[in-house]
């Protein structure tokens, strides 16, 4: 007898191939059993109509605090999503040393933290994950950016032959310890002080695990090199190094580059042509997420950290030149009316407004008032800055697969903080929603794989991914005919409609479109 059976459902078992009815039979937490007429099960789920499918893998979130401040996951297990992958766009949560420690419990403090992290490696992370337990599975890359960090702080220049060893050694012990690959975050501070050269060197320690460089492109609009120039840097790490690379959230960021999807899905098929192993991946809205940092204060302002970019705001010397970078930034973004604050704990009454609103109520030039917000928090933005043309022809692209770039956060508790990005609580349906049932830019094969199988396969995942007998018992269970997203960027904390019924590992996390309760998810490392 099974543990239980799904009658009669309609299966996408996330191959791409077409979908079809089956009964589907799970025992002892994987999948046993997928045909017609079988056996009983301890429990029965008749399919109505319904879609059963694997558990969505989210290839790219920065969930590495908000599931050990929250584990149940809300925001992310009620979209369908089972297994969440940590540490992208050069990651903080490893190797907690040196300046990373000090970034990192800013973050984890952020997202509704108290006290001080209690691990350094990936082991001891892993460790500490599983003895409170999680509500989805977590996967982890070893950040970049987290371990230059970690070796040379905010300084900026090339590491001496010693500090590059110790990089080396980080990653390397990441991998041994089951990263599934290393990312980088080349637009962000310290990761952007890092030449070519110095990421190929770390890139080789994971190509030697065969495990995948997920890269923030150093630009993704005029920033400094250039929006296909970053993209060829990307490569050219991926021929060098041999890793298997993967583009991150991949767009044309800001009117100067909109309309360039197509040639970055050409330059990404004629790479694949001349033989490198290289994918994307993409949220589904037209606005990215960032900070005042992040979004608009030059790189050469951040060098020495947060303590010496507060002093540069109040330095007359050098105060002149920083307006200037925020200027060219706001301009290059199309301007602050563009940026909604999305997160600011000294002053929560800023979070949904425009940064042209706040400083036309200040009487301020936006640049102003984003140093002086700066000056008490790195306030987290919301940019509309993508246009949908180009949203779409990415996701059509059969080489892309589907992302957050999100954290699991939820609408009580500790995580419920501020005004996020919808793709906090909306991703996965929303692609499912208003890209595959409305637009038909998709087909419901085409989305799942995108979701499930594909990331899977980038990952090395043998045993998830795949409606397929052997397979851990991660399903979702949904409506095709209803599944939404609800948040928008003016009430974003909405969890979706239409996912009924979450299971991972075989164990019911969403029922009835209700968290359980159950934290069953496990660590997962790369074998």
């Amino acid at each position: 007898m099974f543990d239980r059976v799904f009658r009669d459902v309609t299966v996408v078992d996330g191959t791409g191939q077409p979908r079809f009815q089956s009964d589907v039979g799970i025992s002892d937490g994987k999948i046993a059993a997928v045909g017609s007429d079988l056996g009983p099960g301890k429990r029965e789920e008749v399919g109505q109509g319904r879609v059963l499918a694997p558990g969505f893998i989210d290839l790219h979130t920065h969930s590495d605090f908000s599931l050990f401040v929250d584990p149940r996951g809300e925001s992310k297990v009620r979209q369908g999503v089972t297994t969440e992958v940590i540490g992208n766009c050069g990651g903080w949560a490893i190797p907690l040393e040196g300046e990373c420690r000090t970034v990192a419990e800013d973050e984890f403090h952020r997202v509704g933290g108290t006290g001080s992290l209690p691990w350094c490696s990936l082991d001891e992370y892993f460790e500490y994950i599983a003895k409170q337990g999680v509500s989805p599975n977590v996967a982890a890359l070893v950040g970049q950016g987290a371990v230059r960090a970690a070796v040379m702080g905010f300084d900026p220049g090339a590491p001496s032959a010693d500090e590059l060893r110790k990089m080396r050694c980080y990653v390397q012990n990441a991998m041994a310890q089951g990263a599934f690959g290393m990312s980088s975050g080349l637009y962000y501070a310290p990761g952007s002080y890092a030449e070519t050269d110095e990421v190929v060197a770390l890139a080789k320690e994971v190509a030697a695990y065969d495990g995948i460089h997920s890269v923030h492109l150093r630009d993704e609009s005029t920033y400094s090199v250039g929006l296909m120039a970053a993209l060829e840097e990307a490569l050219t790490i991926g021929e060098r190094s041999g890793v298997r690379t993967q583009v991150s959230h991949l767009k044309a960021l800001g009117p100067g580059v909109w309309g360039q999807a197509p040639a970055l899905l050409e330059r990404l098929e004629n790479a694949r042509a001349e033989g490198l192993d290289v994918l994307a991946d993409q949220y589904p809205y037209t606005a990215s997420g960032s900070s005042i940092t992040g979004a608009l204060i030059p790189r050469w302002a951040q060098e020495g950290g947060r303590e010496a970019l507060i002093g540069r705001i109040d330095d007359p010397s050098v105060r002149p030149d920083l307006l200037e970078g925020v200027r060219e930034s706001l301009e290059r973004r199309g301007g602050a009316e563009r940026l909604m604050i999305a997160g600011y704990p000294p002053d929560a009454r800023l979070e949904g407004q425009r940064l042209s609103e706040v400083a036309a109520a200040r009487g301020e030039a936006a640049d102003v008032t984003a140093l002086e917000l700066l000056r008490e928090a790195d306030a987290a933005f919301v940019c509309f800055v993508m246009q949908e043309e180009d949203v779409a022809a990415i996701m059509a692209d059969p080489s892309v697969l589907i992302a957050s770039d999100g954290r699991a956060v939820a609408i009580d508790g500790p995580t419920s903080k501020g005004h996020p990005h919808p793709r906090y609580f909306g991703t996965f349906p929303r692609v499912l929603g208003r890209y595959t049932r409305e637009q038909n830019i998709l087909t419901l094969e085409q989305a799942i794989h995108k979701m499930t199988g594909m990331p899977a396969v980038r990952l090395g995942l043998g045993d998830r991914g795949l409606l397929q007998p052997g397979h851990w018992a991660d399903l979702v269970l949904f409506d095709a005919e209803r599944v939404a997203d609800r948040a928008t960027f003016e009430n974003p904390k909405q969890y979706p409609i239409g996912i009924e019924q979450v299971f991972v590992n075989g164990v019911p996390v969403i029922v009835e479109e209700t968290h359980t309760g159950e934290r069953p998810g496990r660590v997962l490392r790369k074998r």
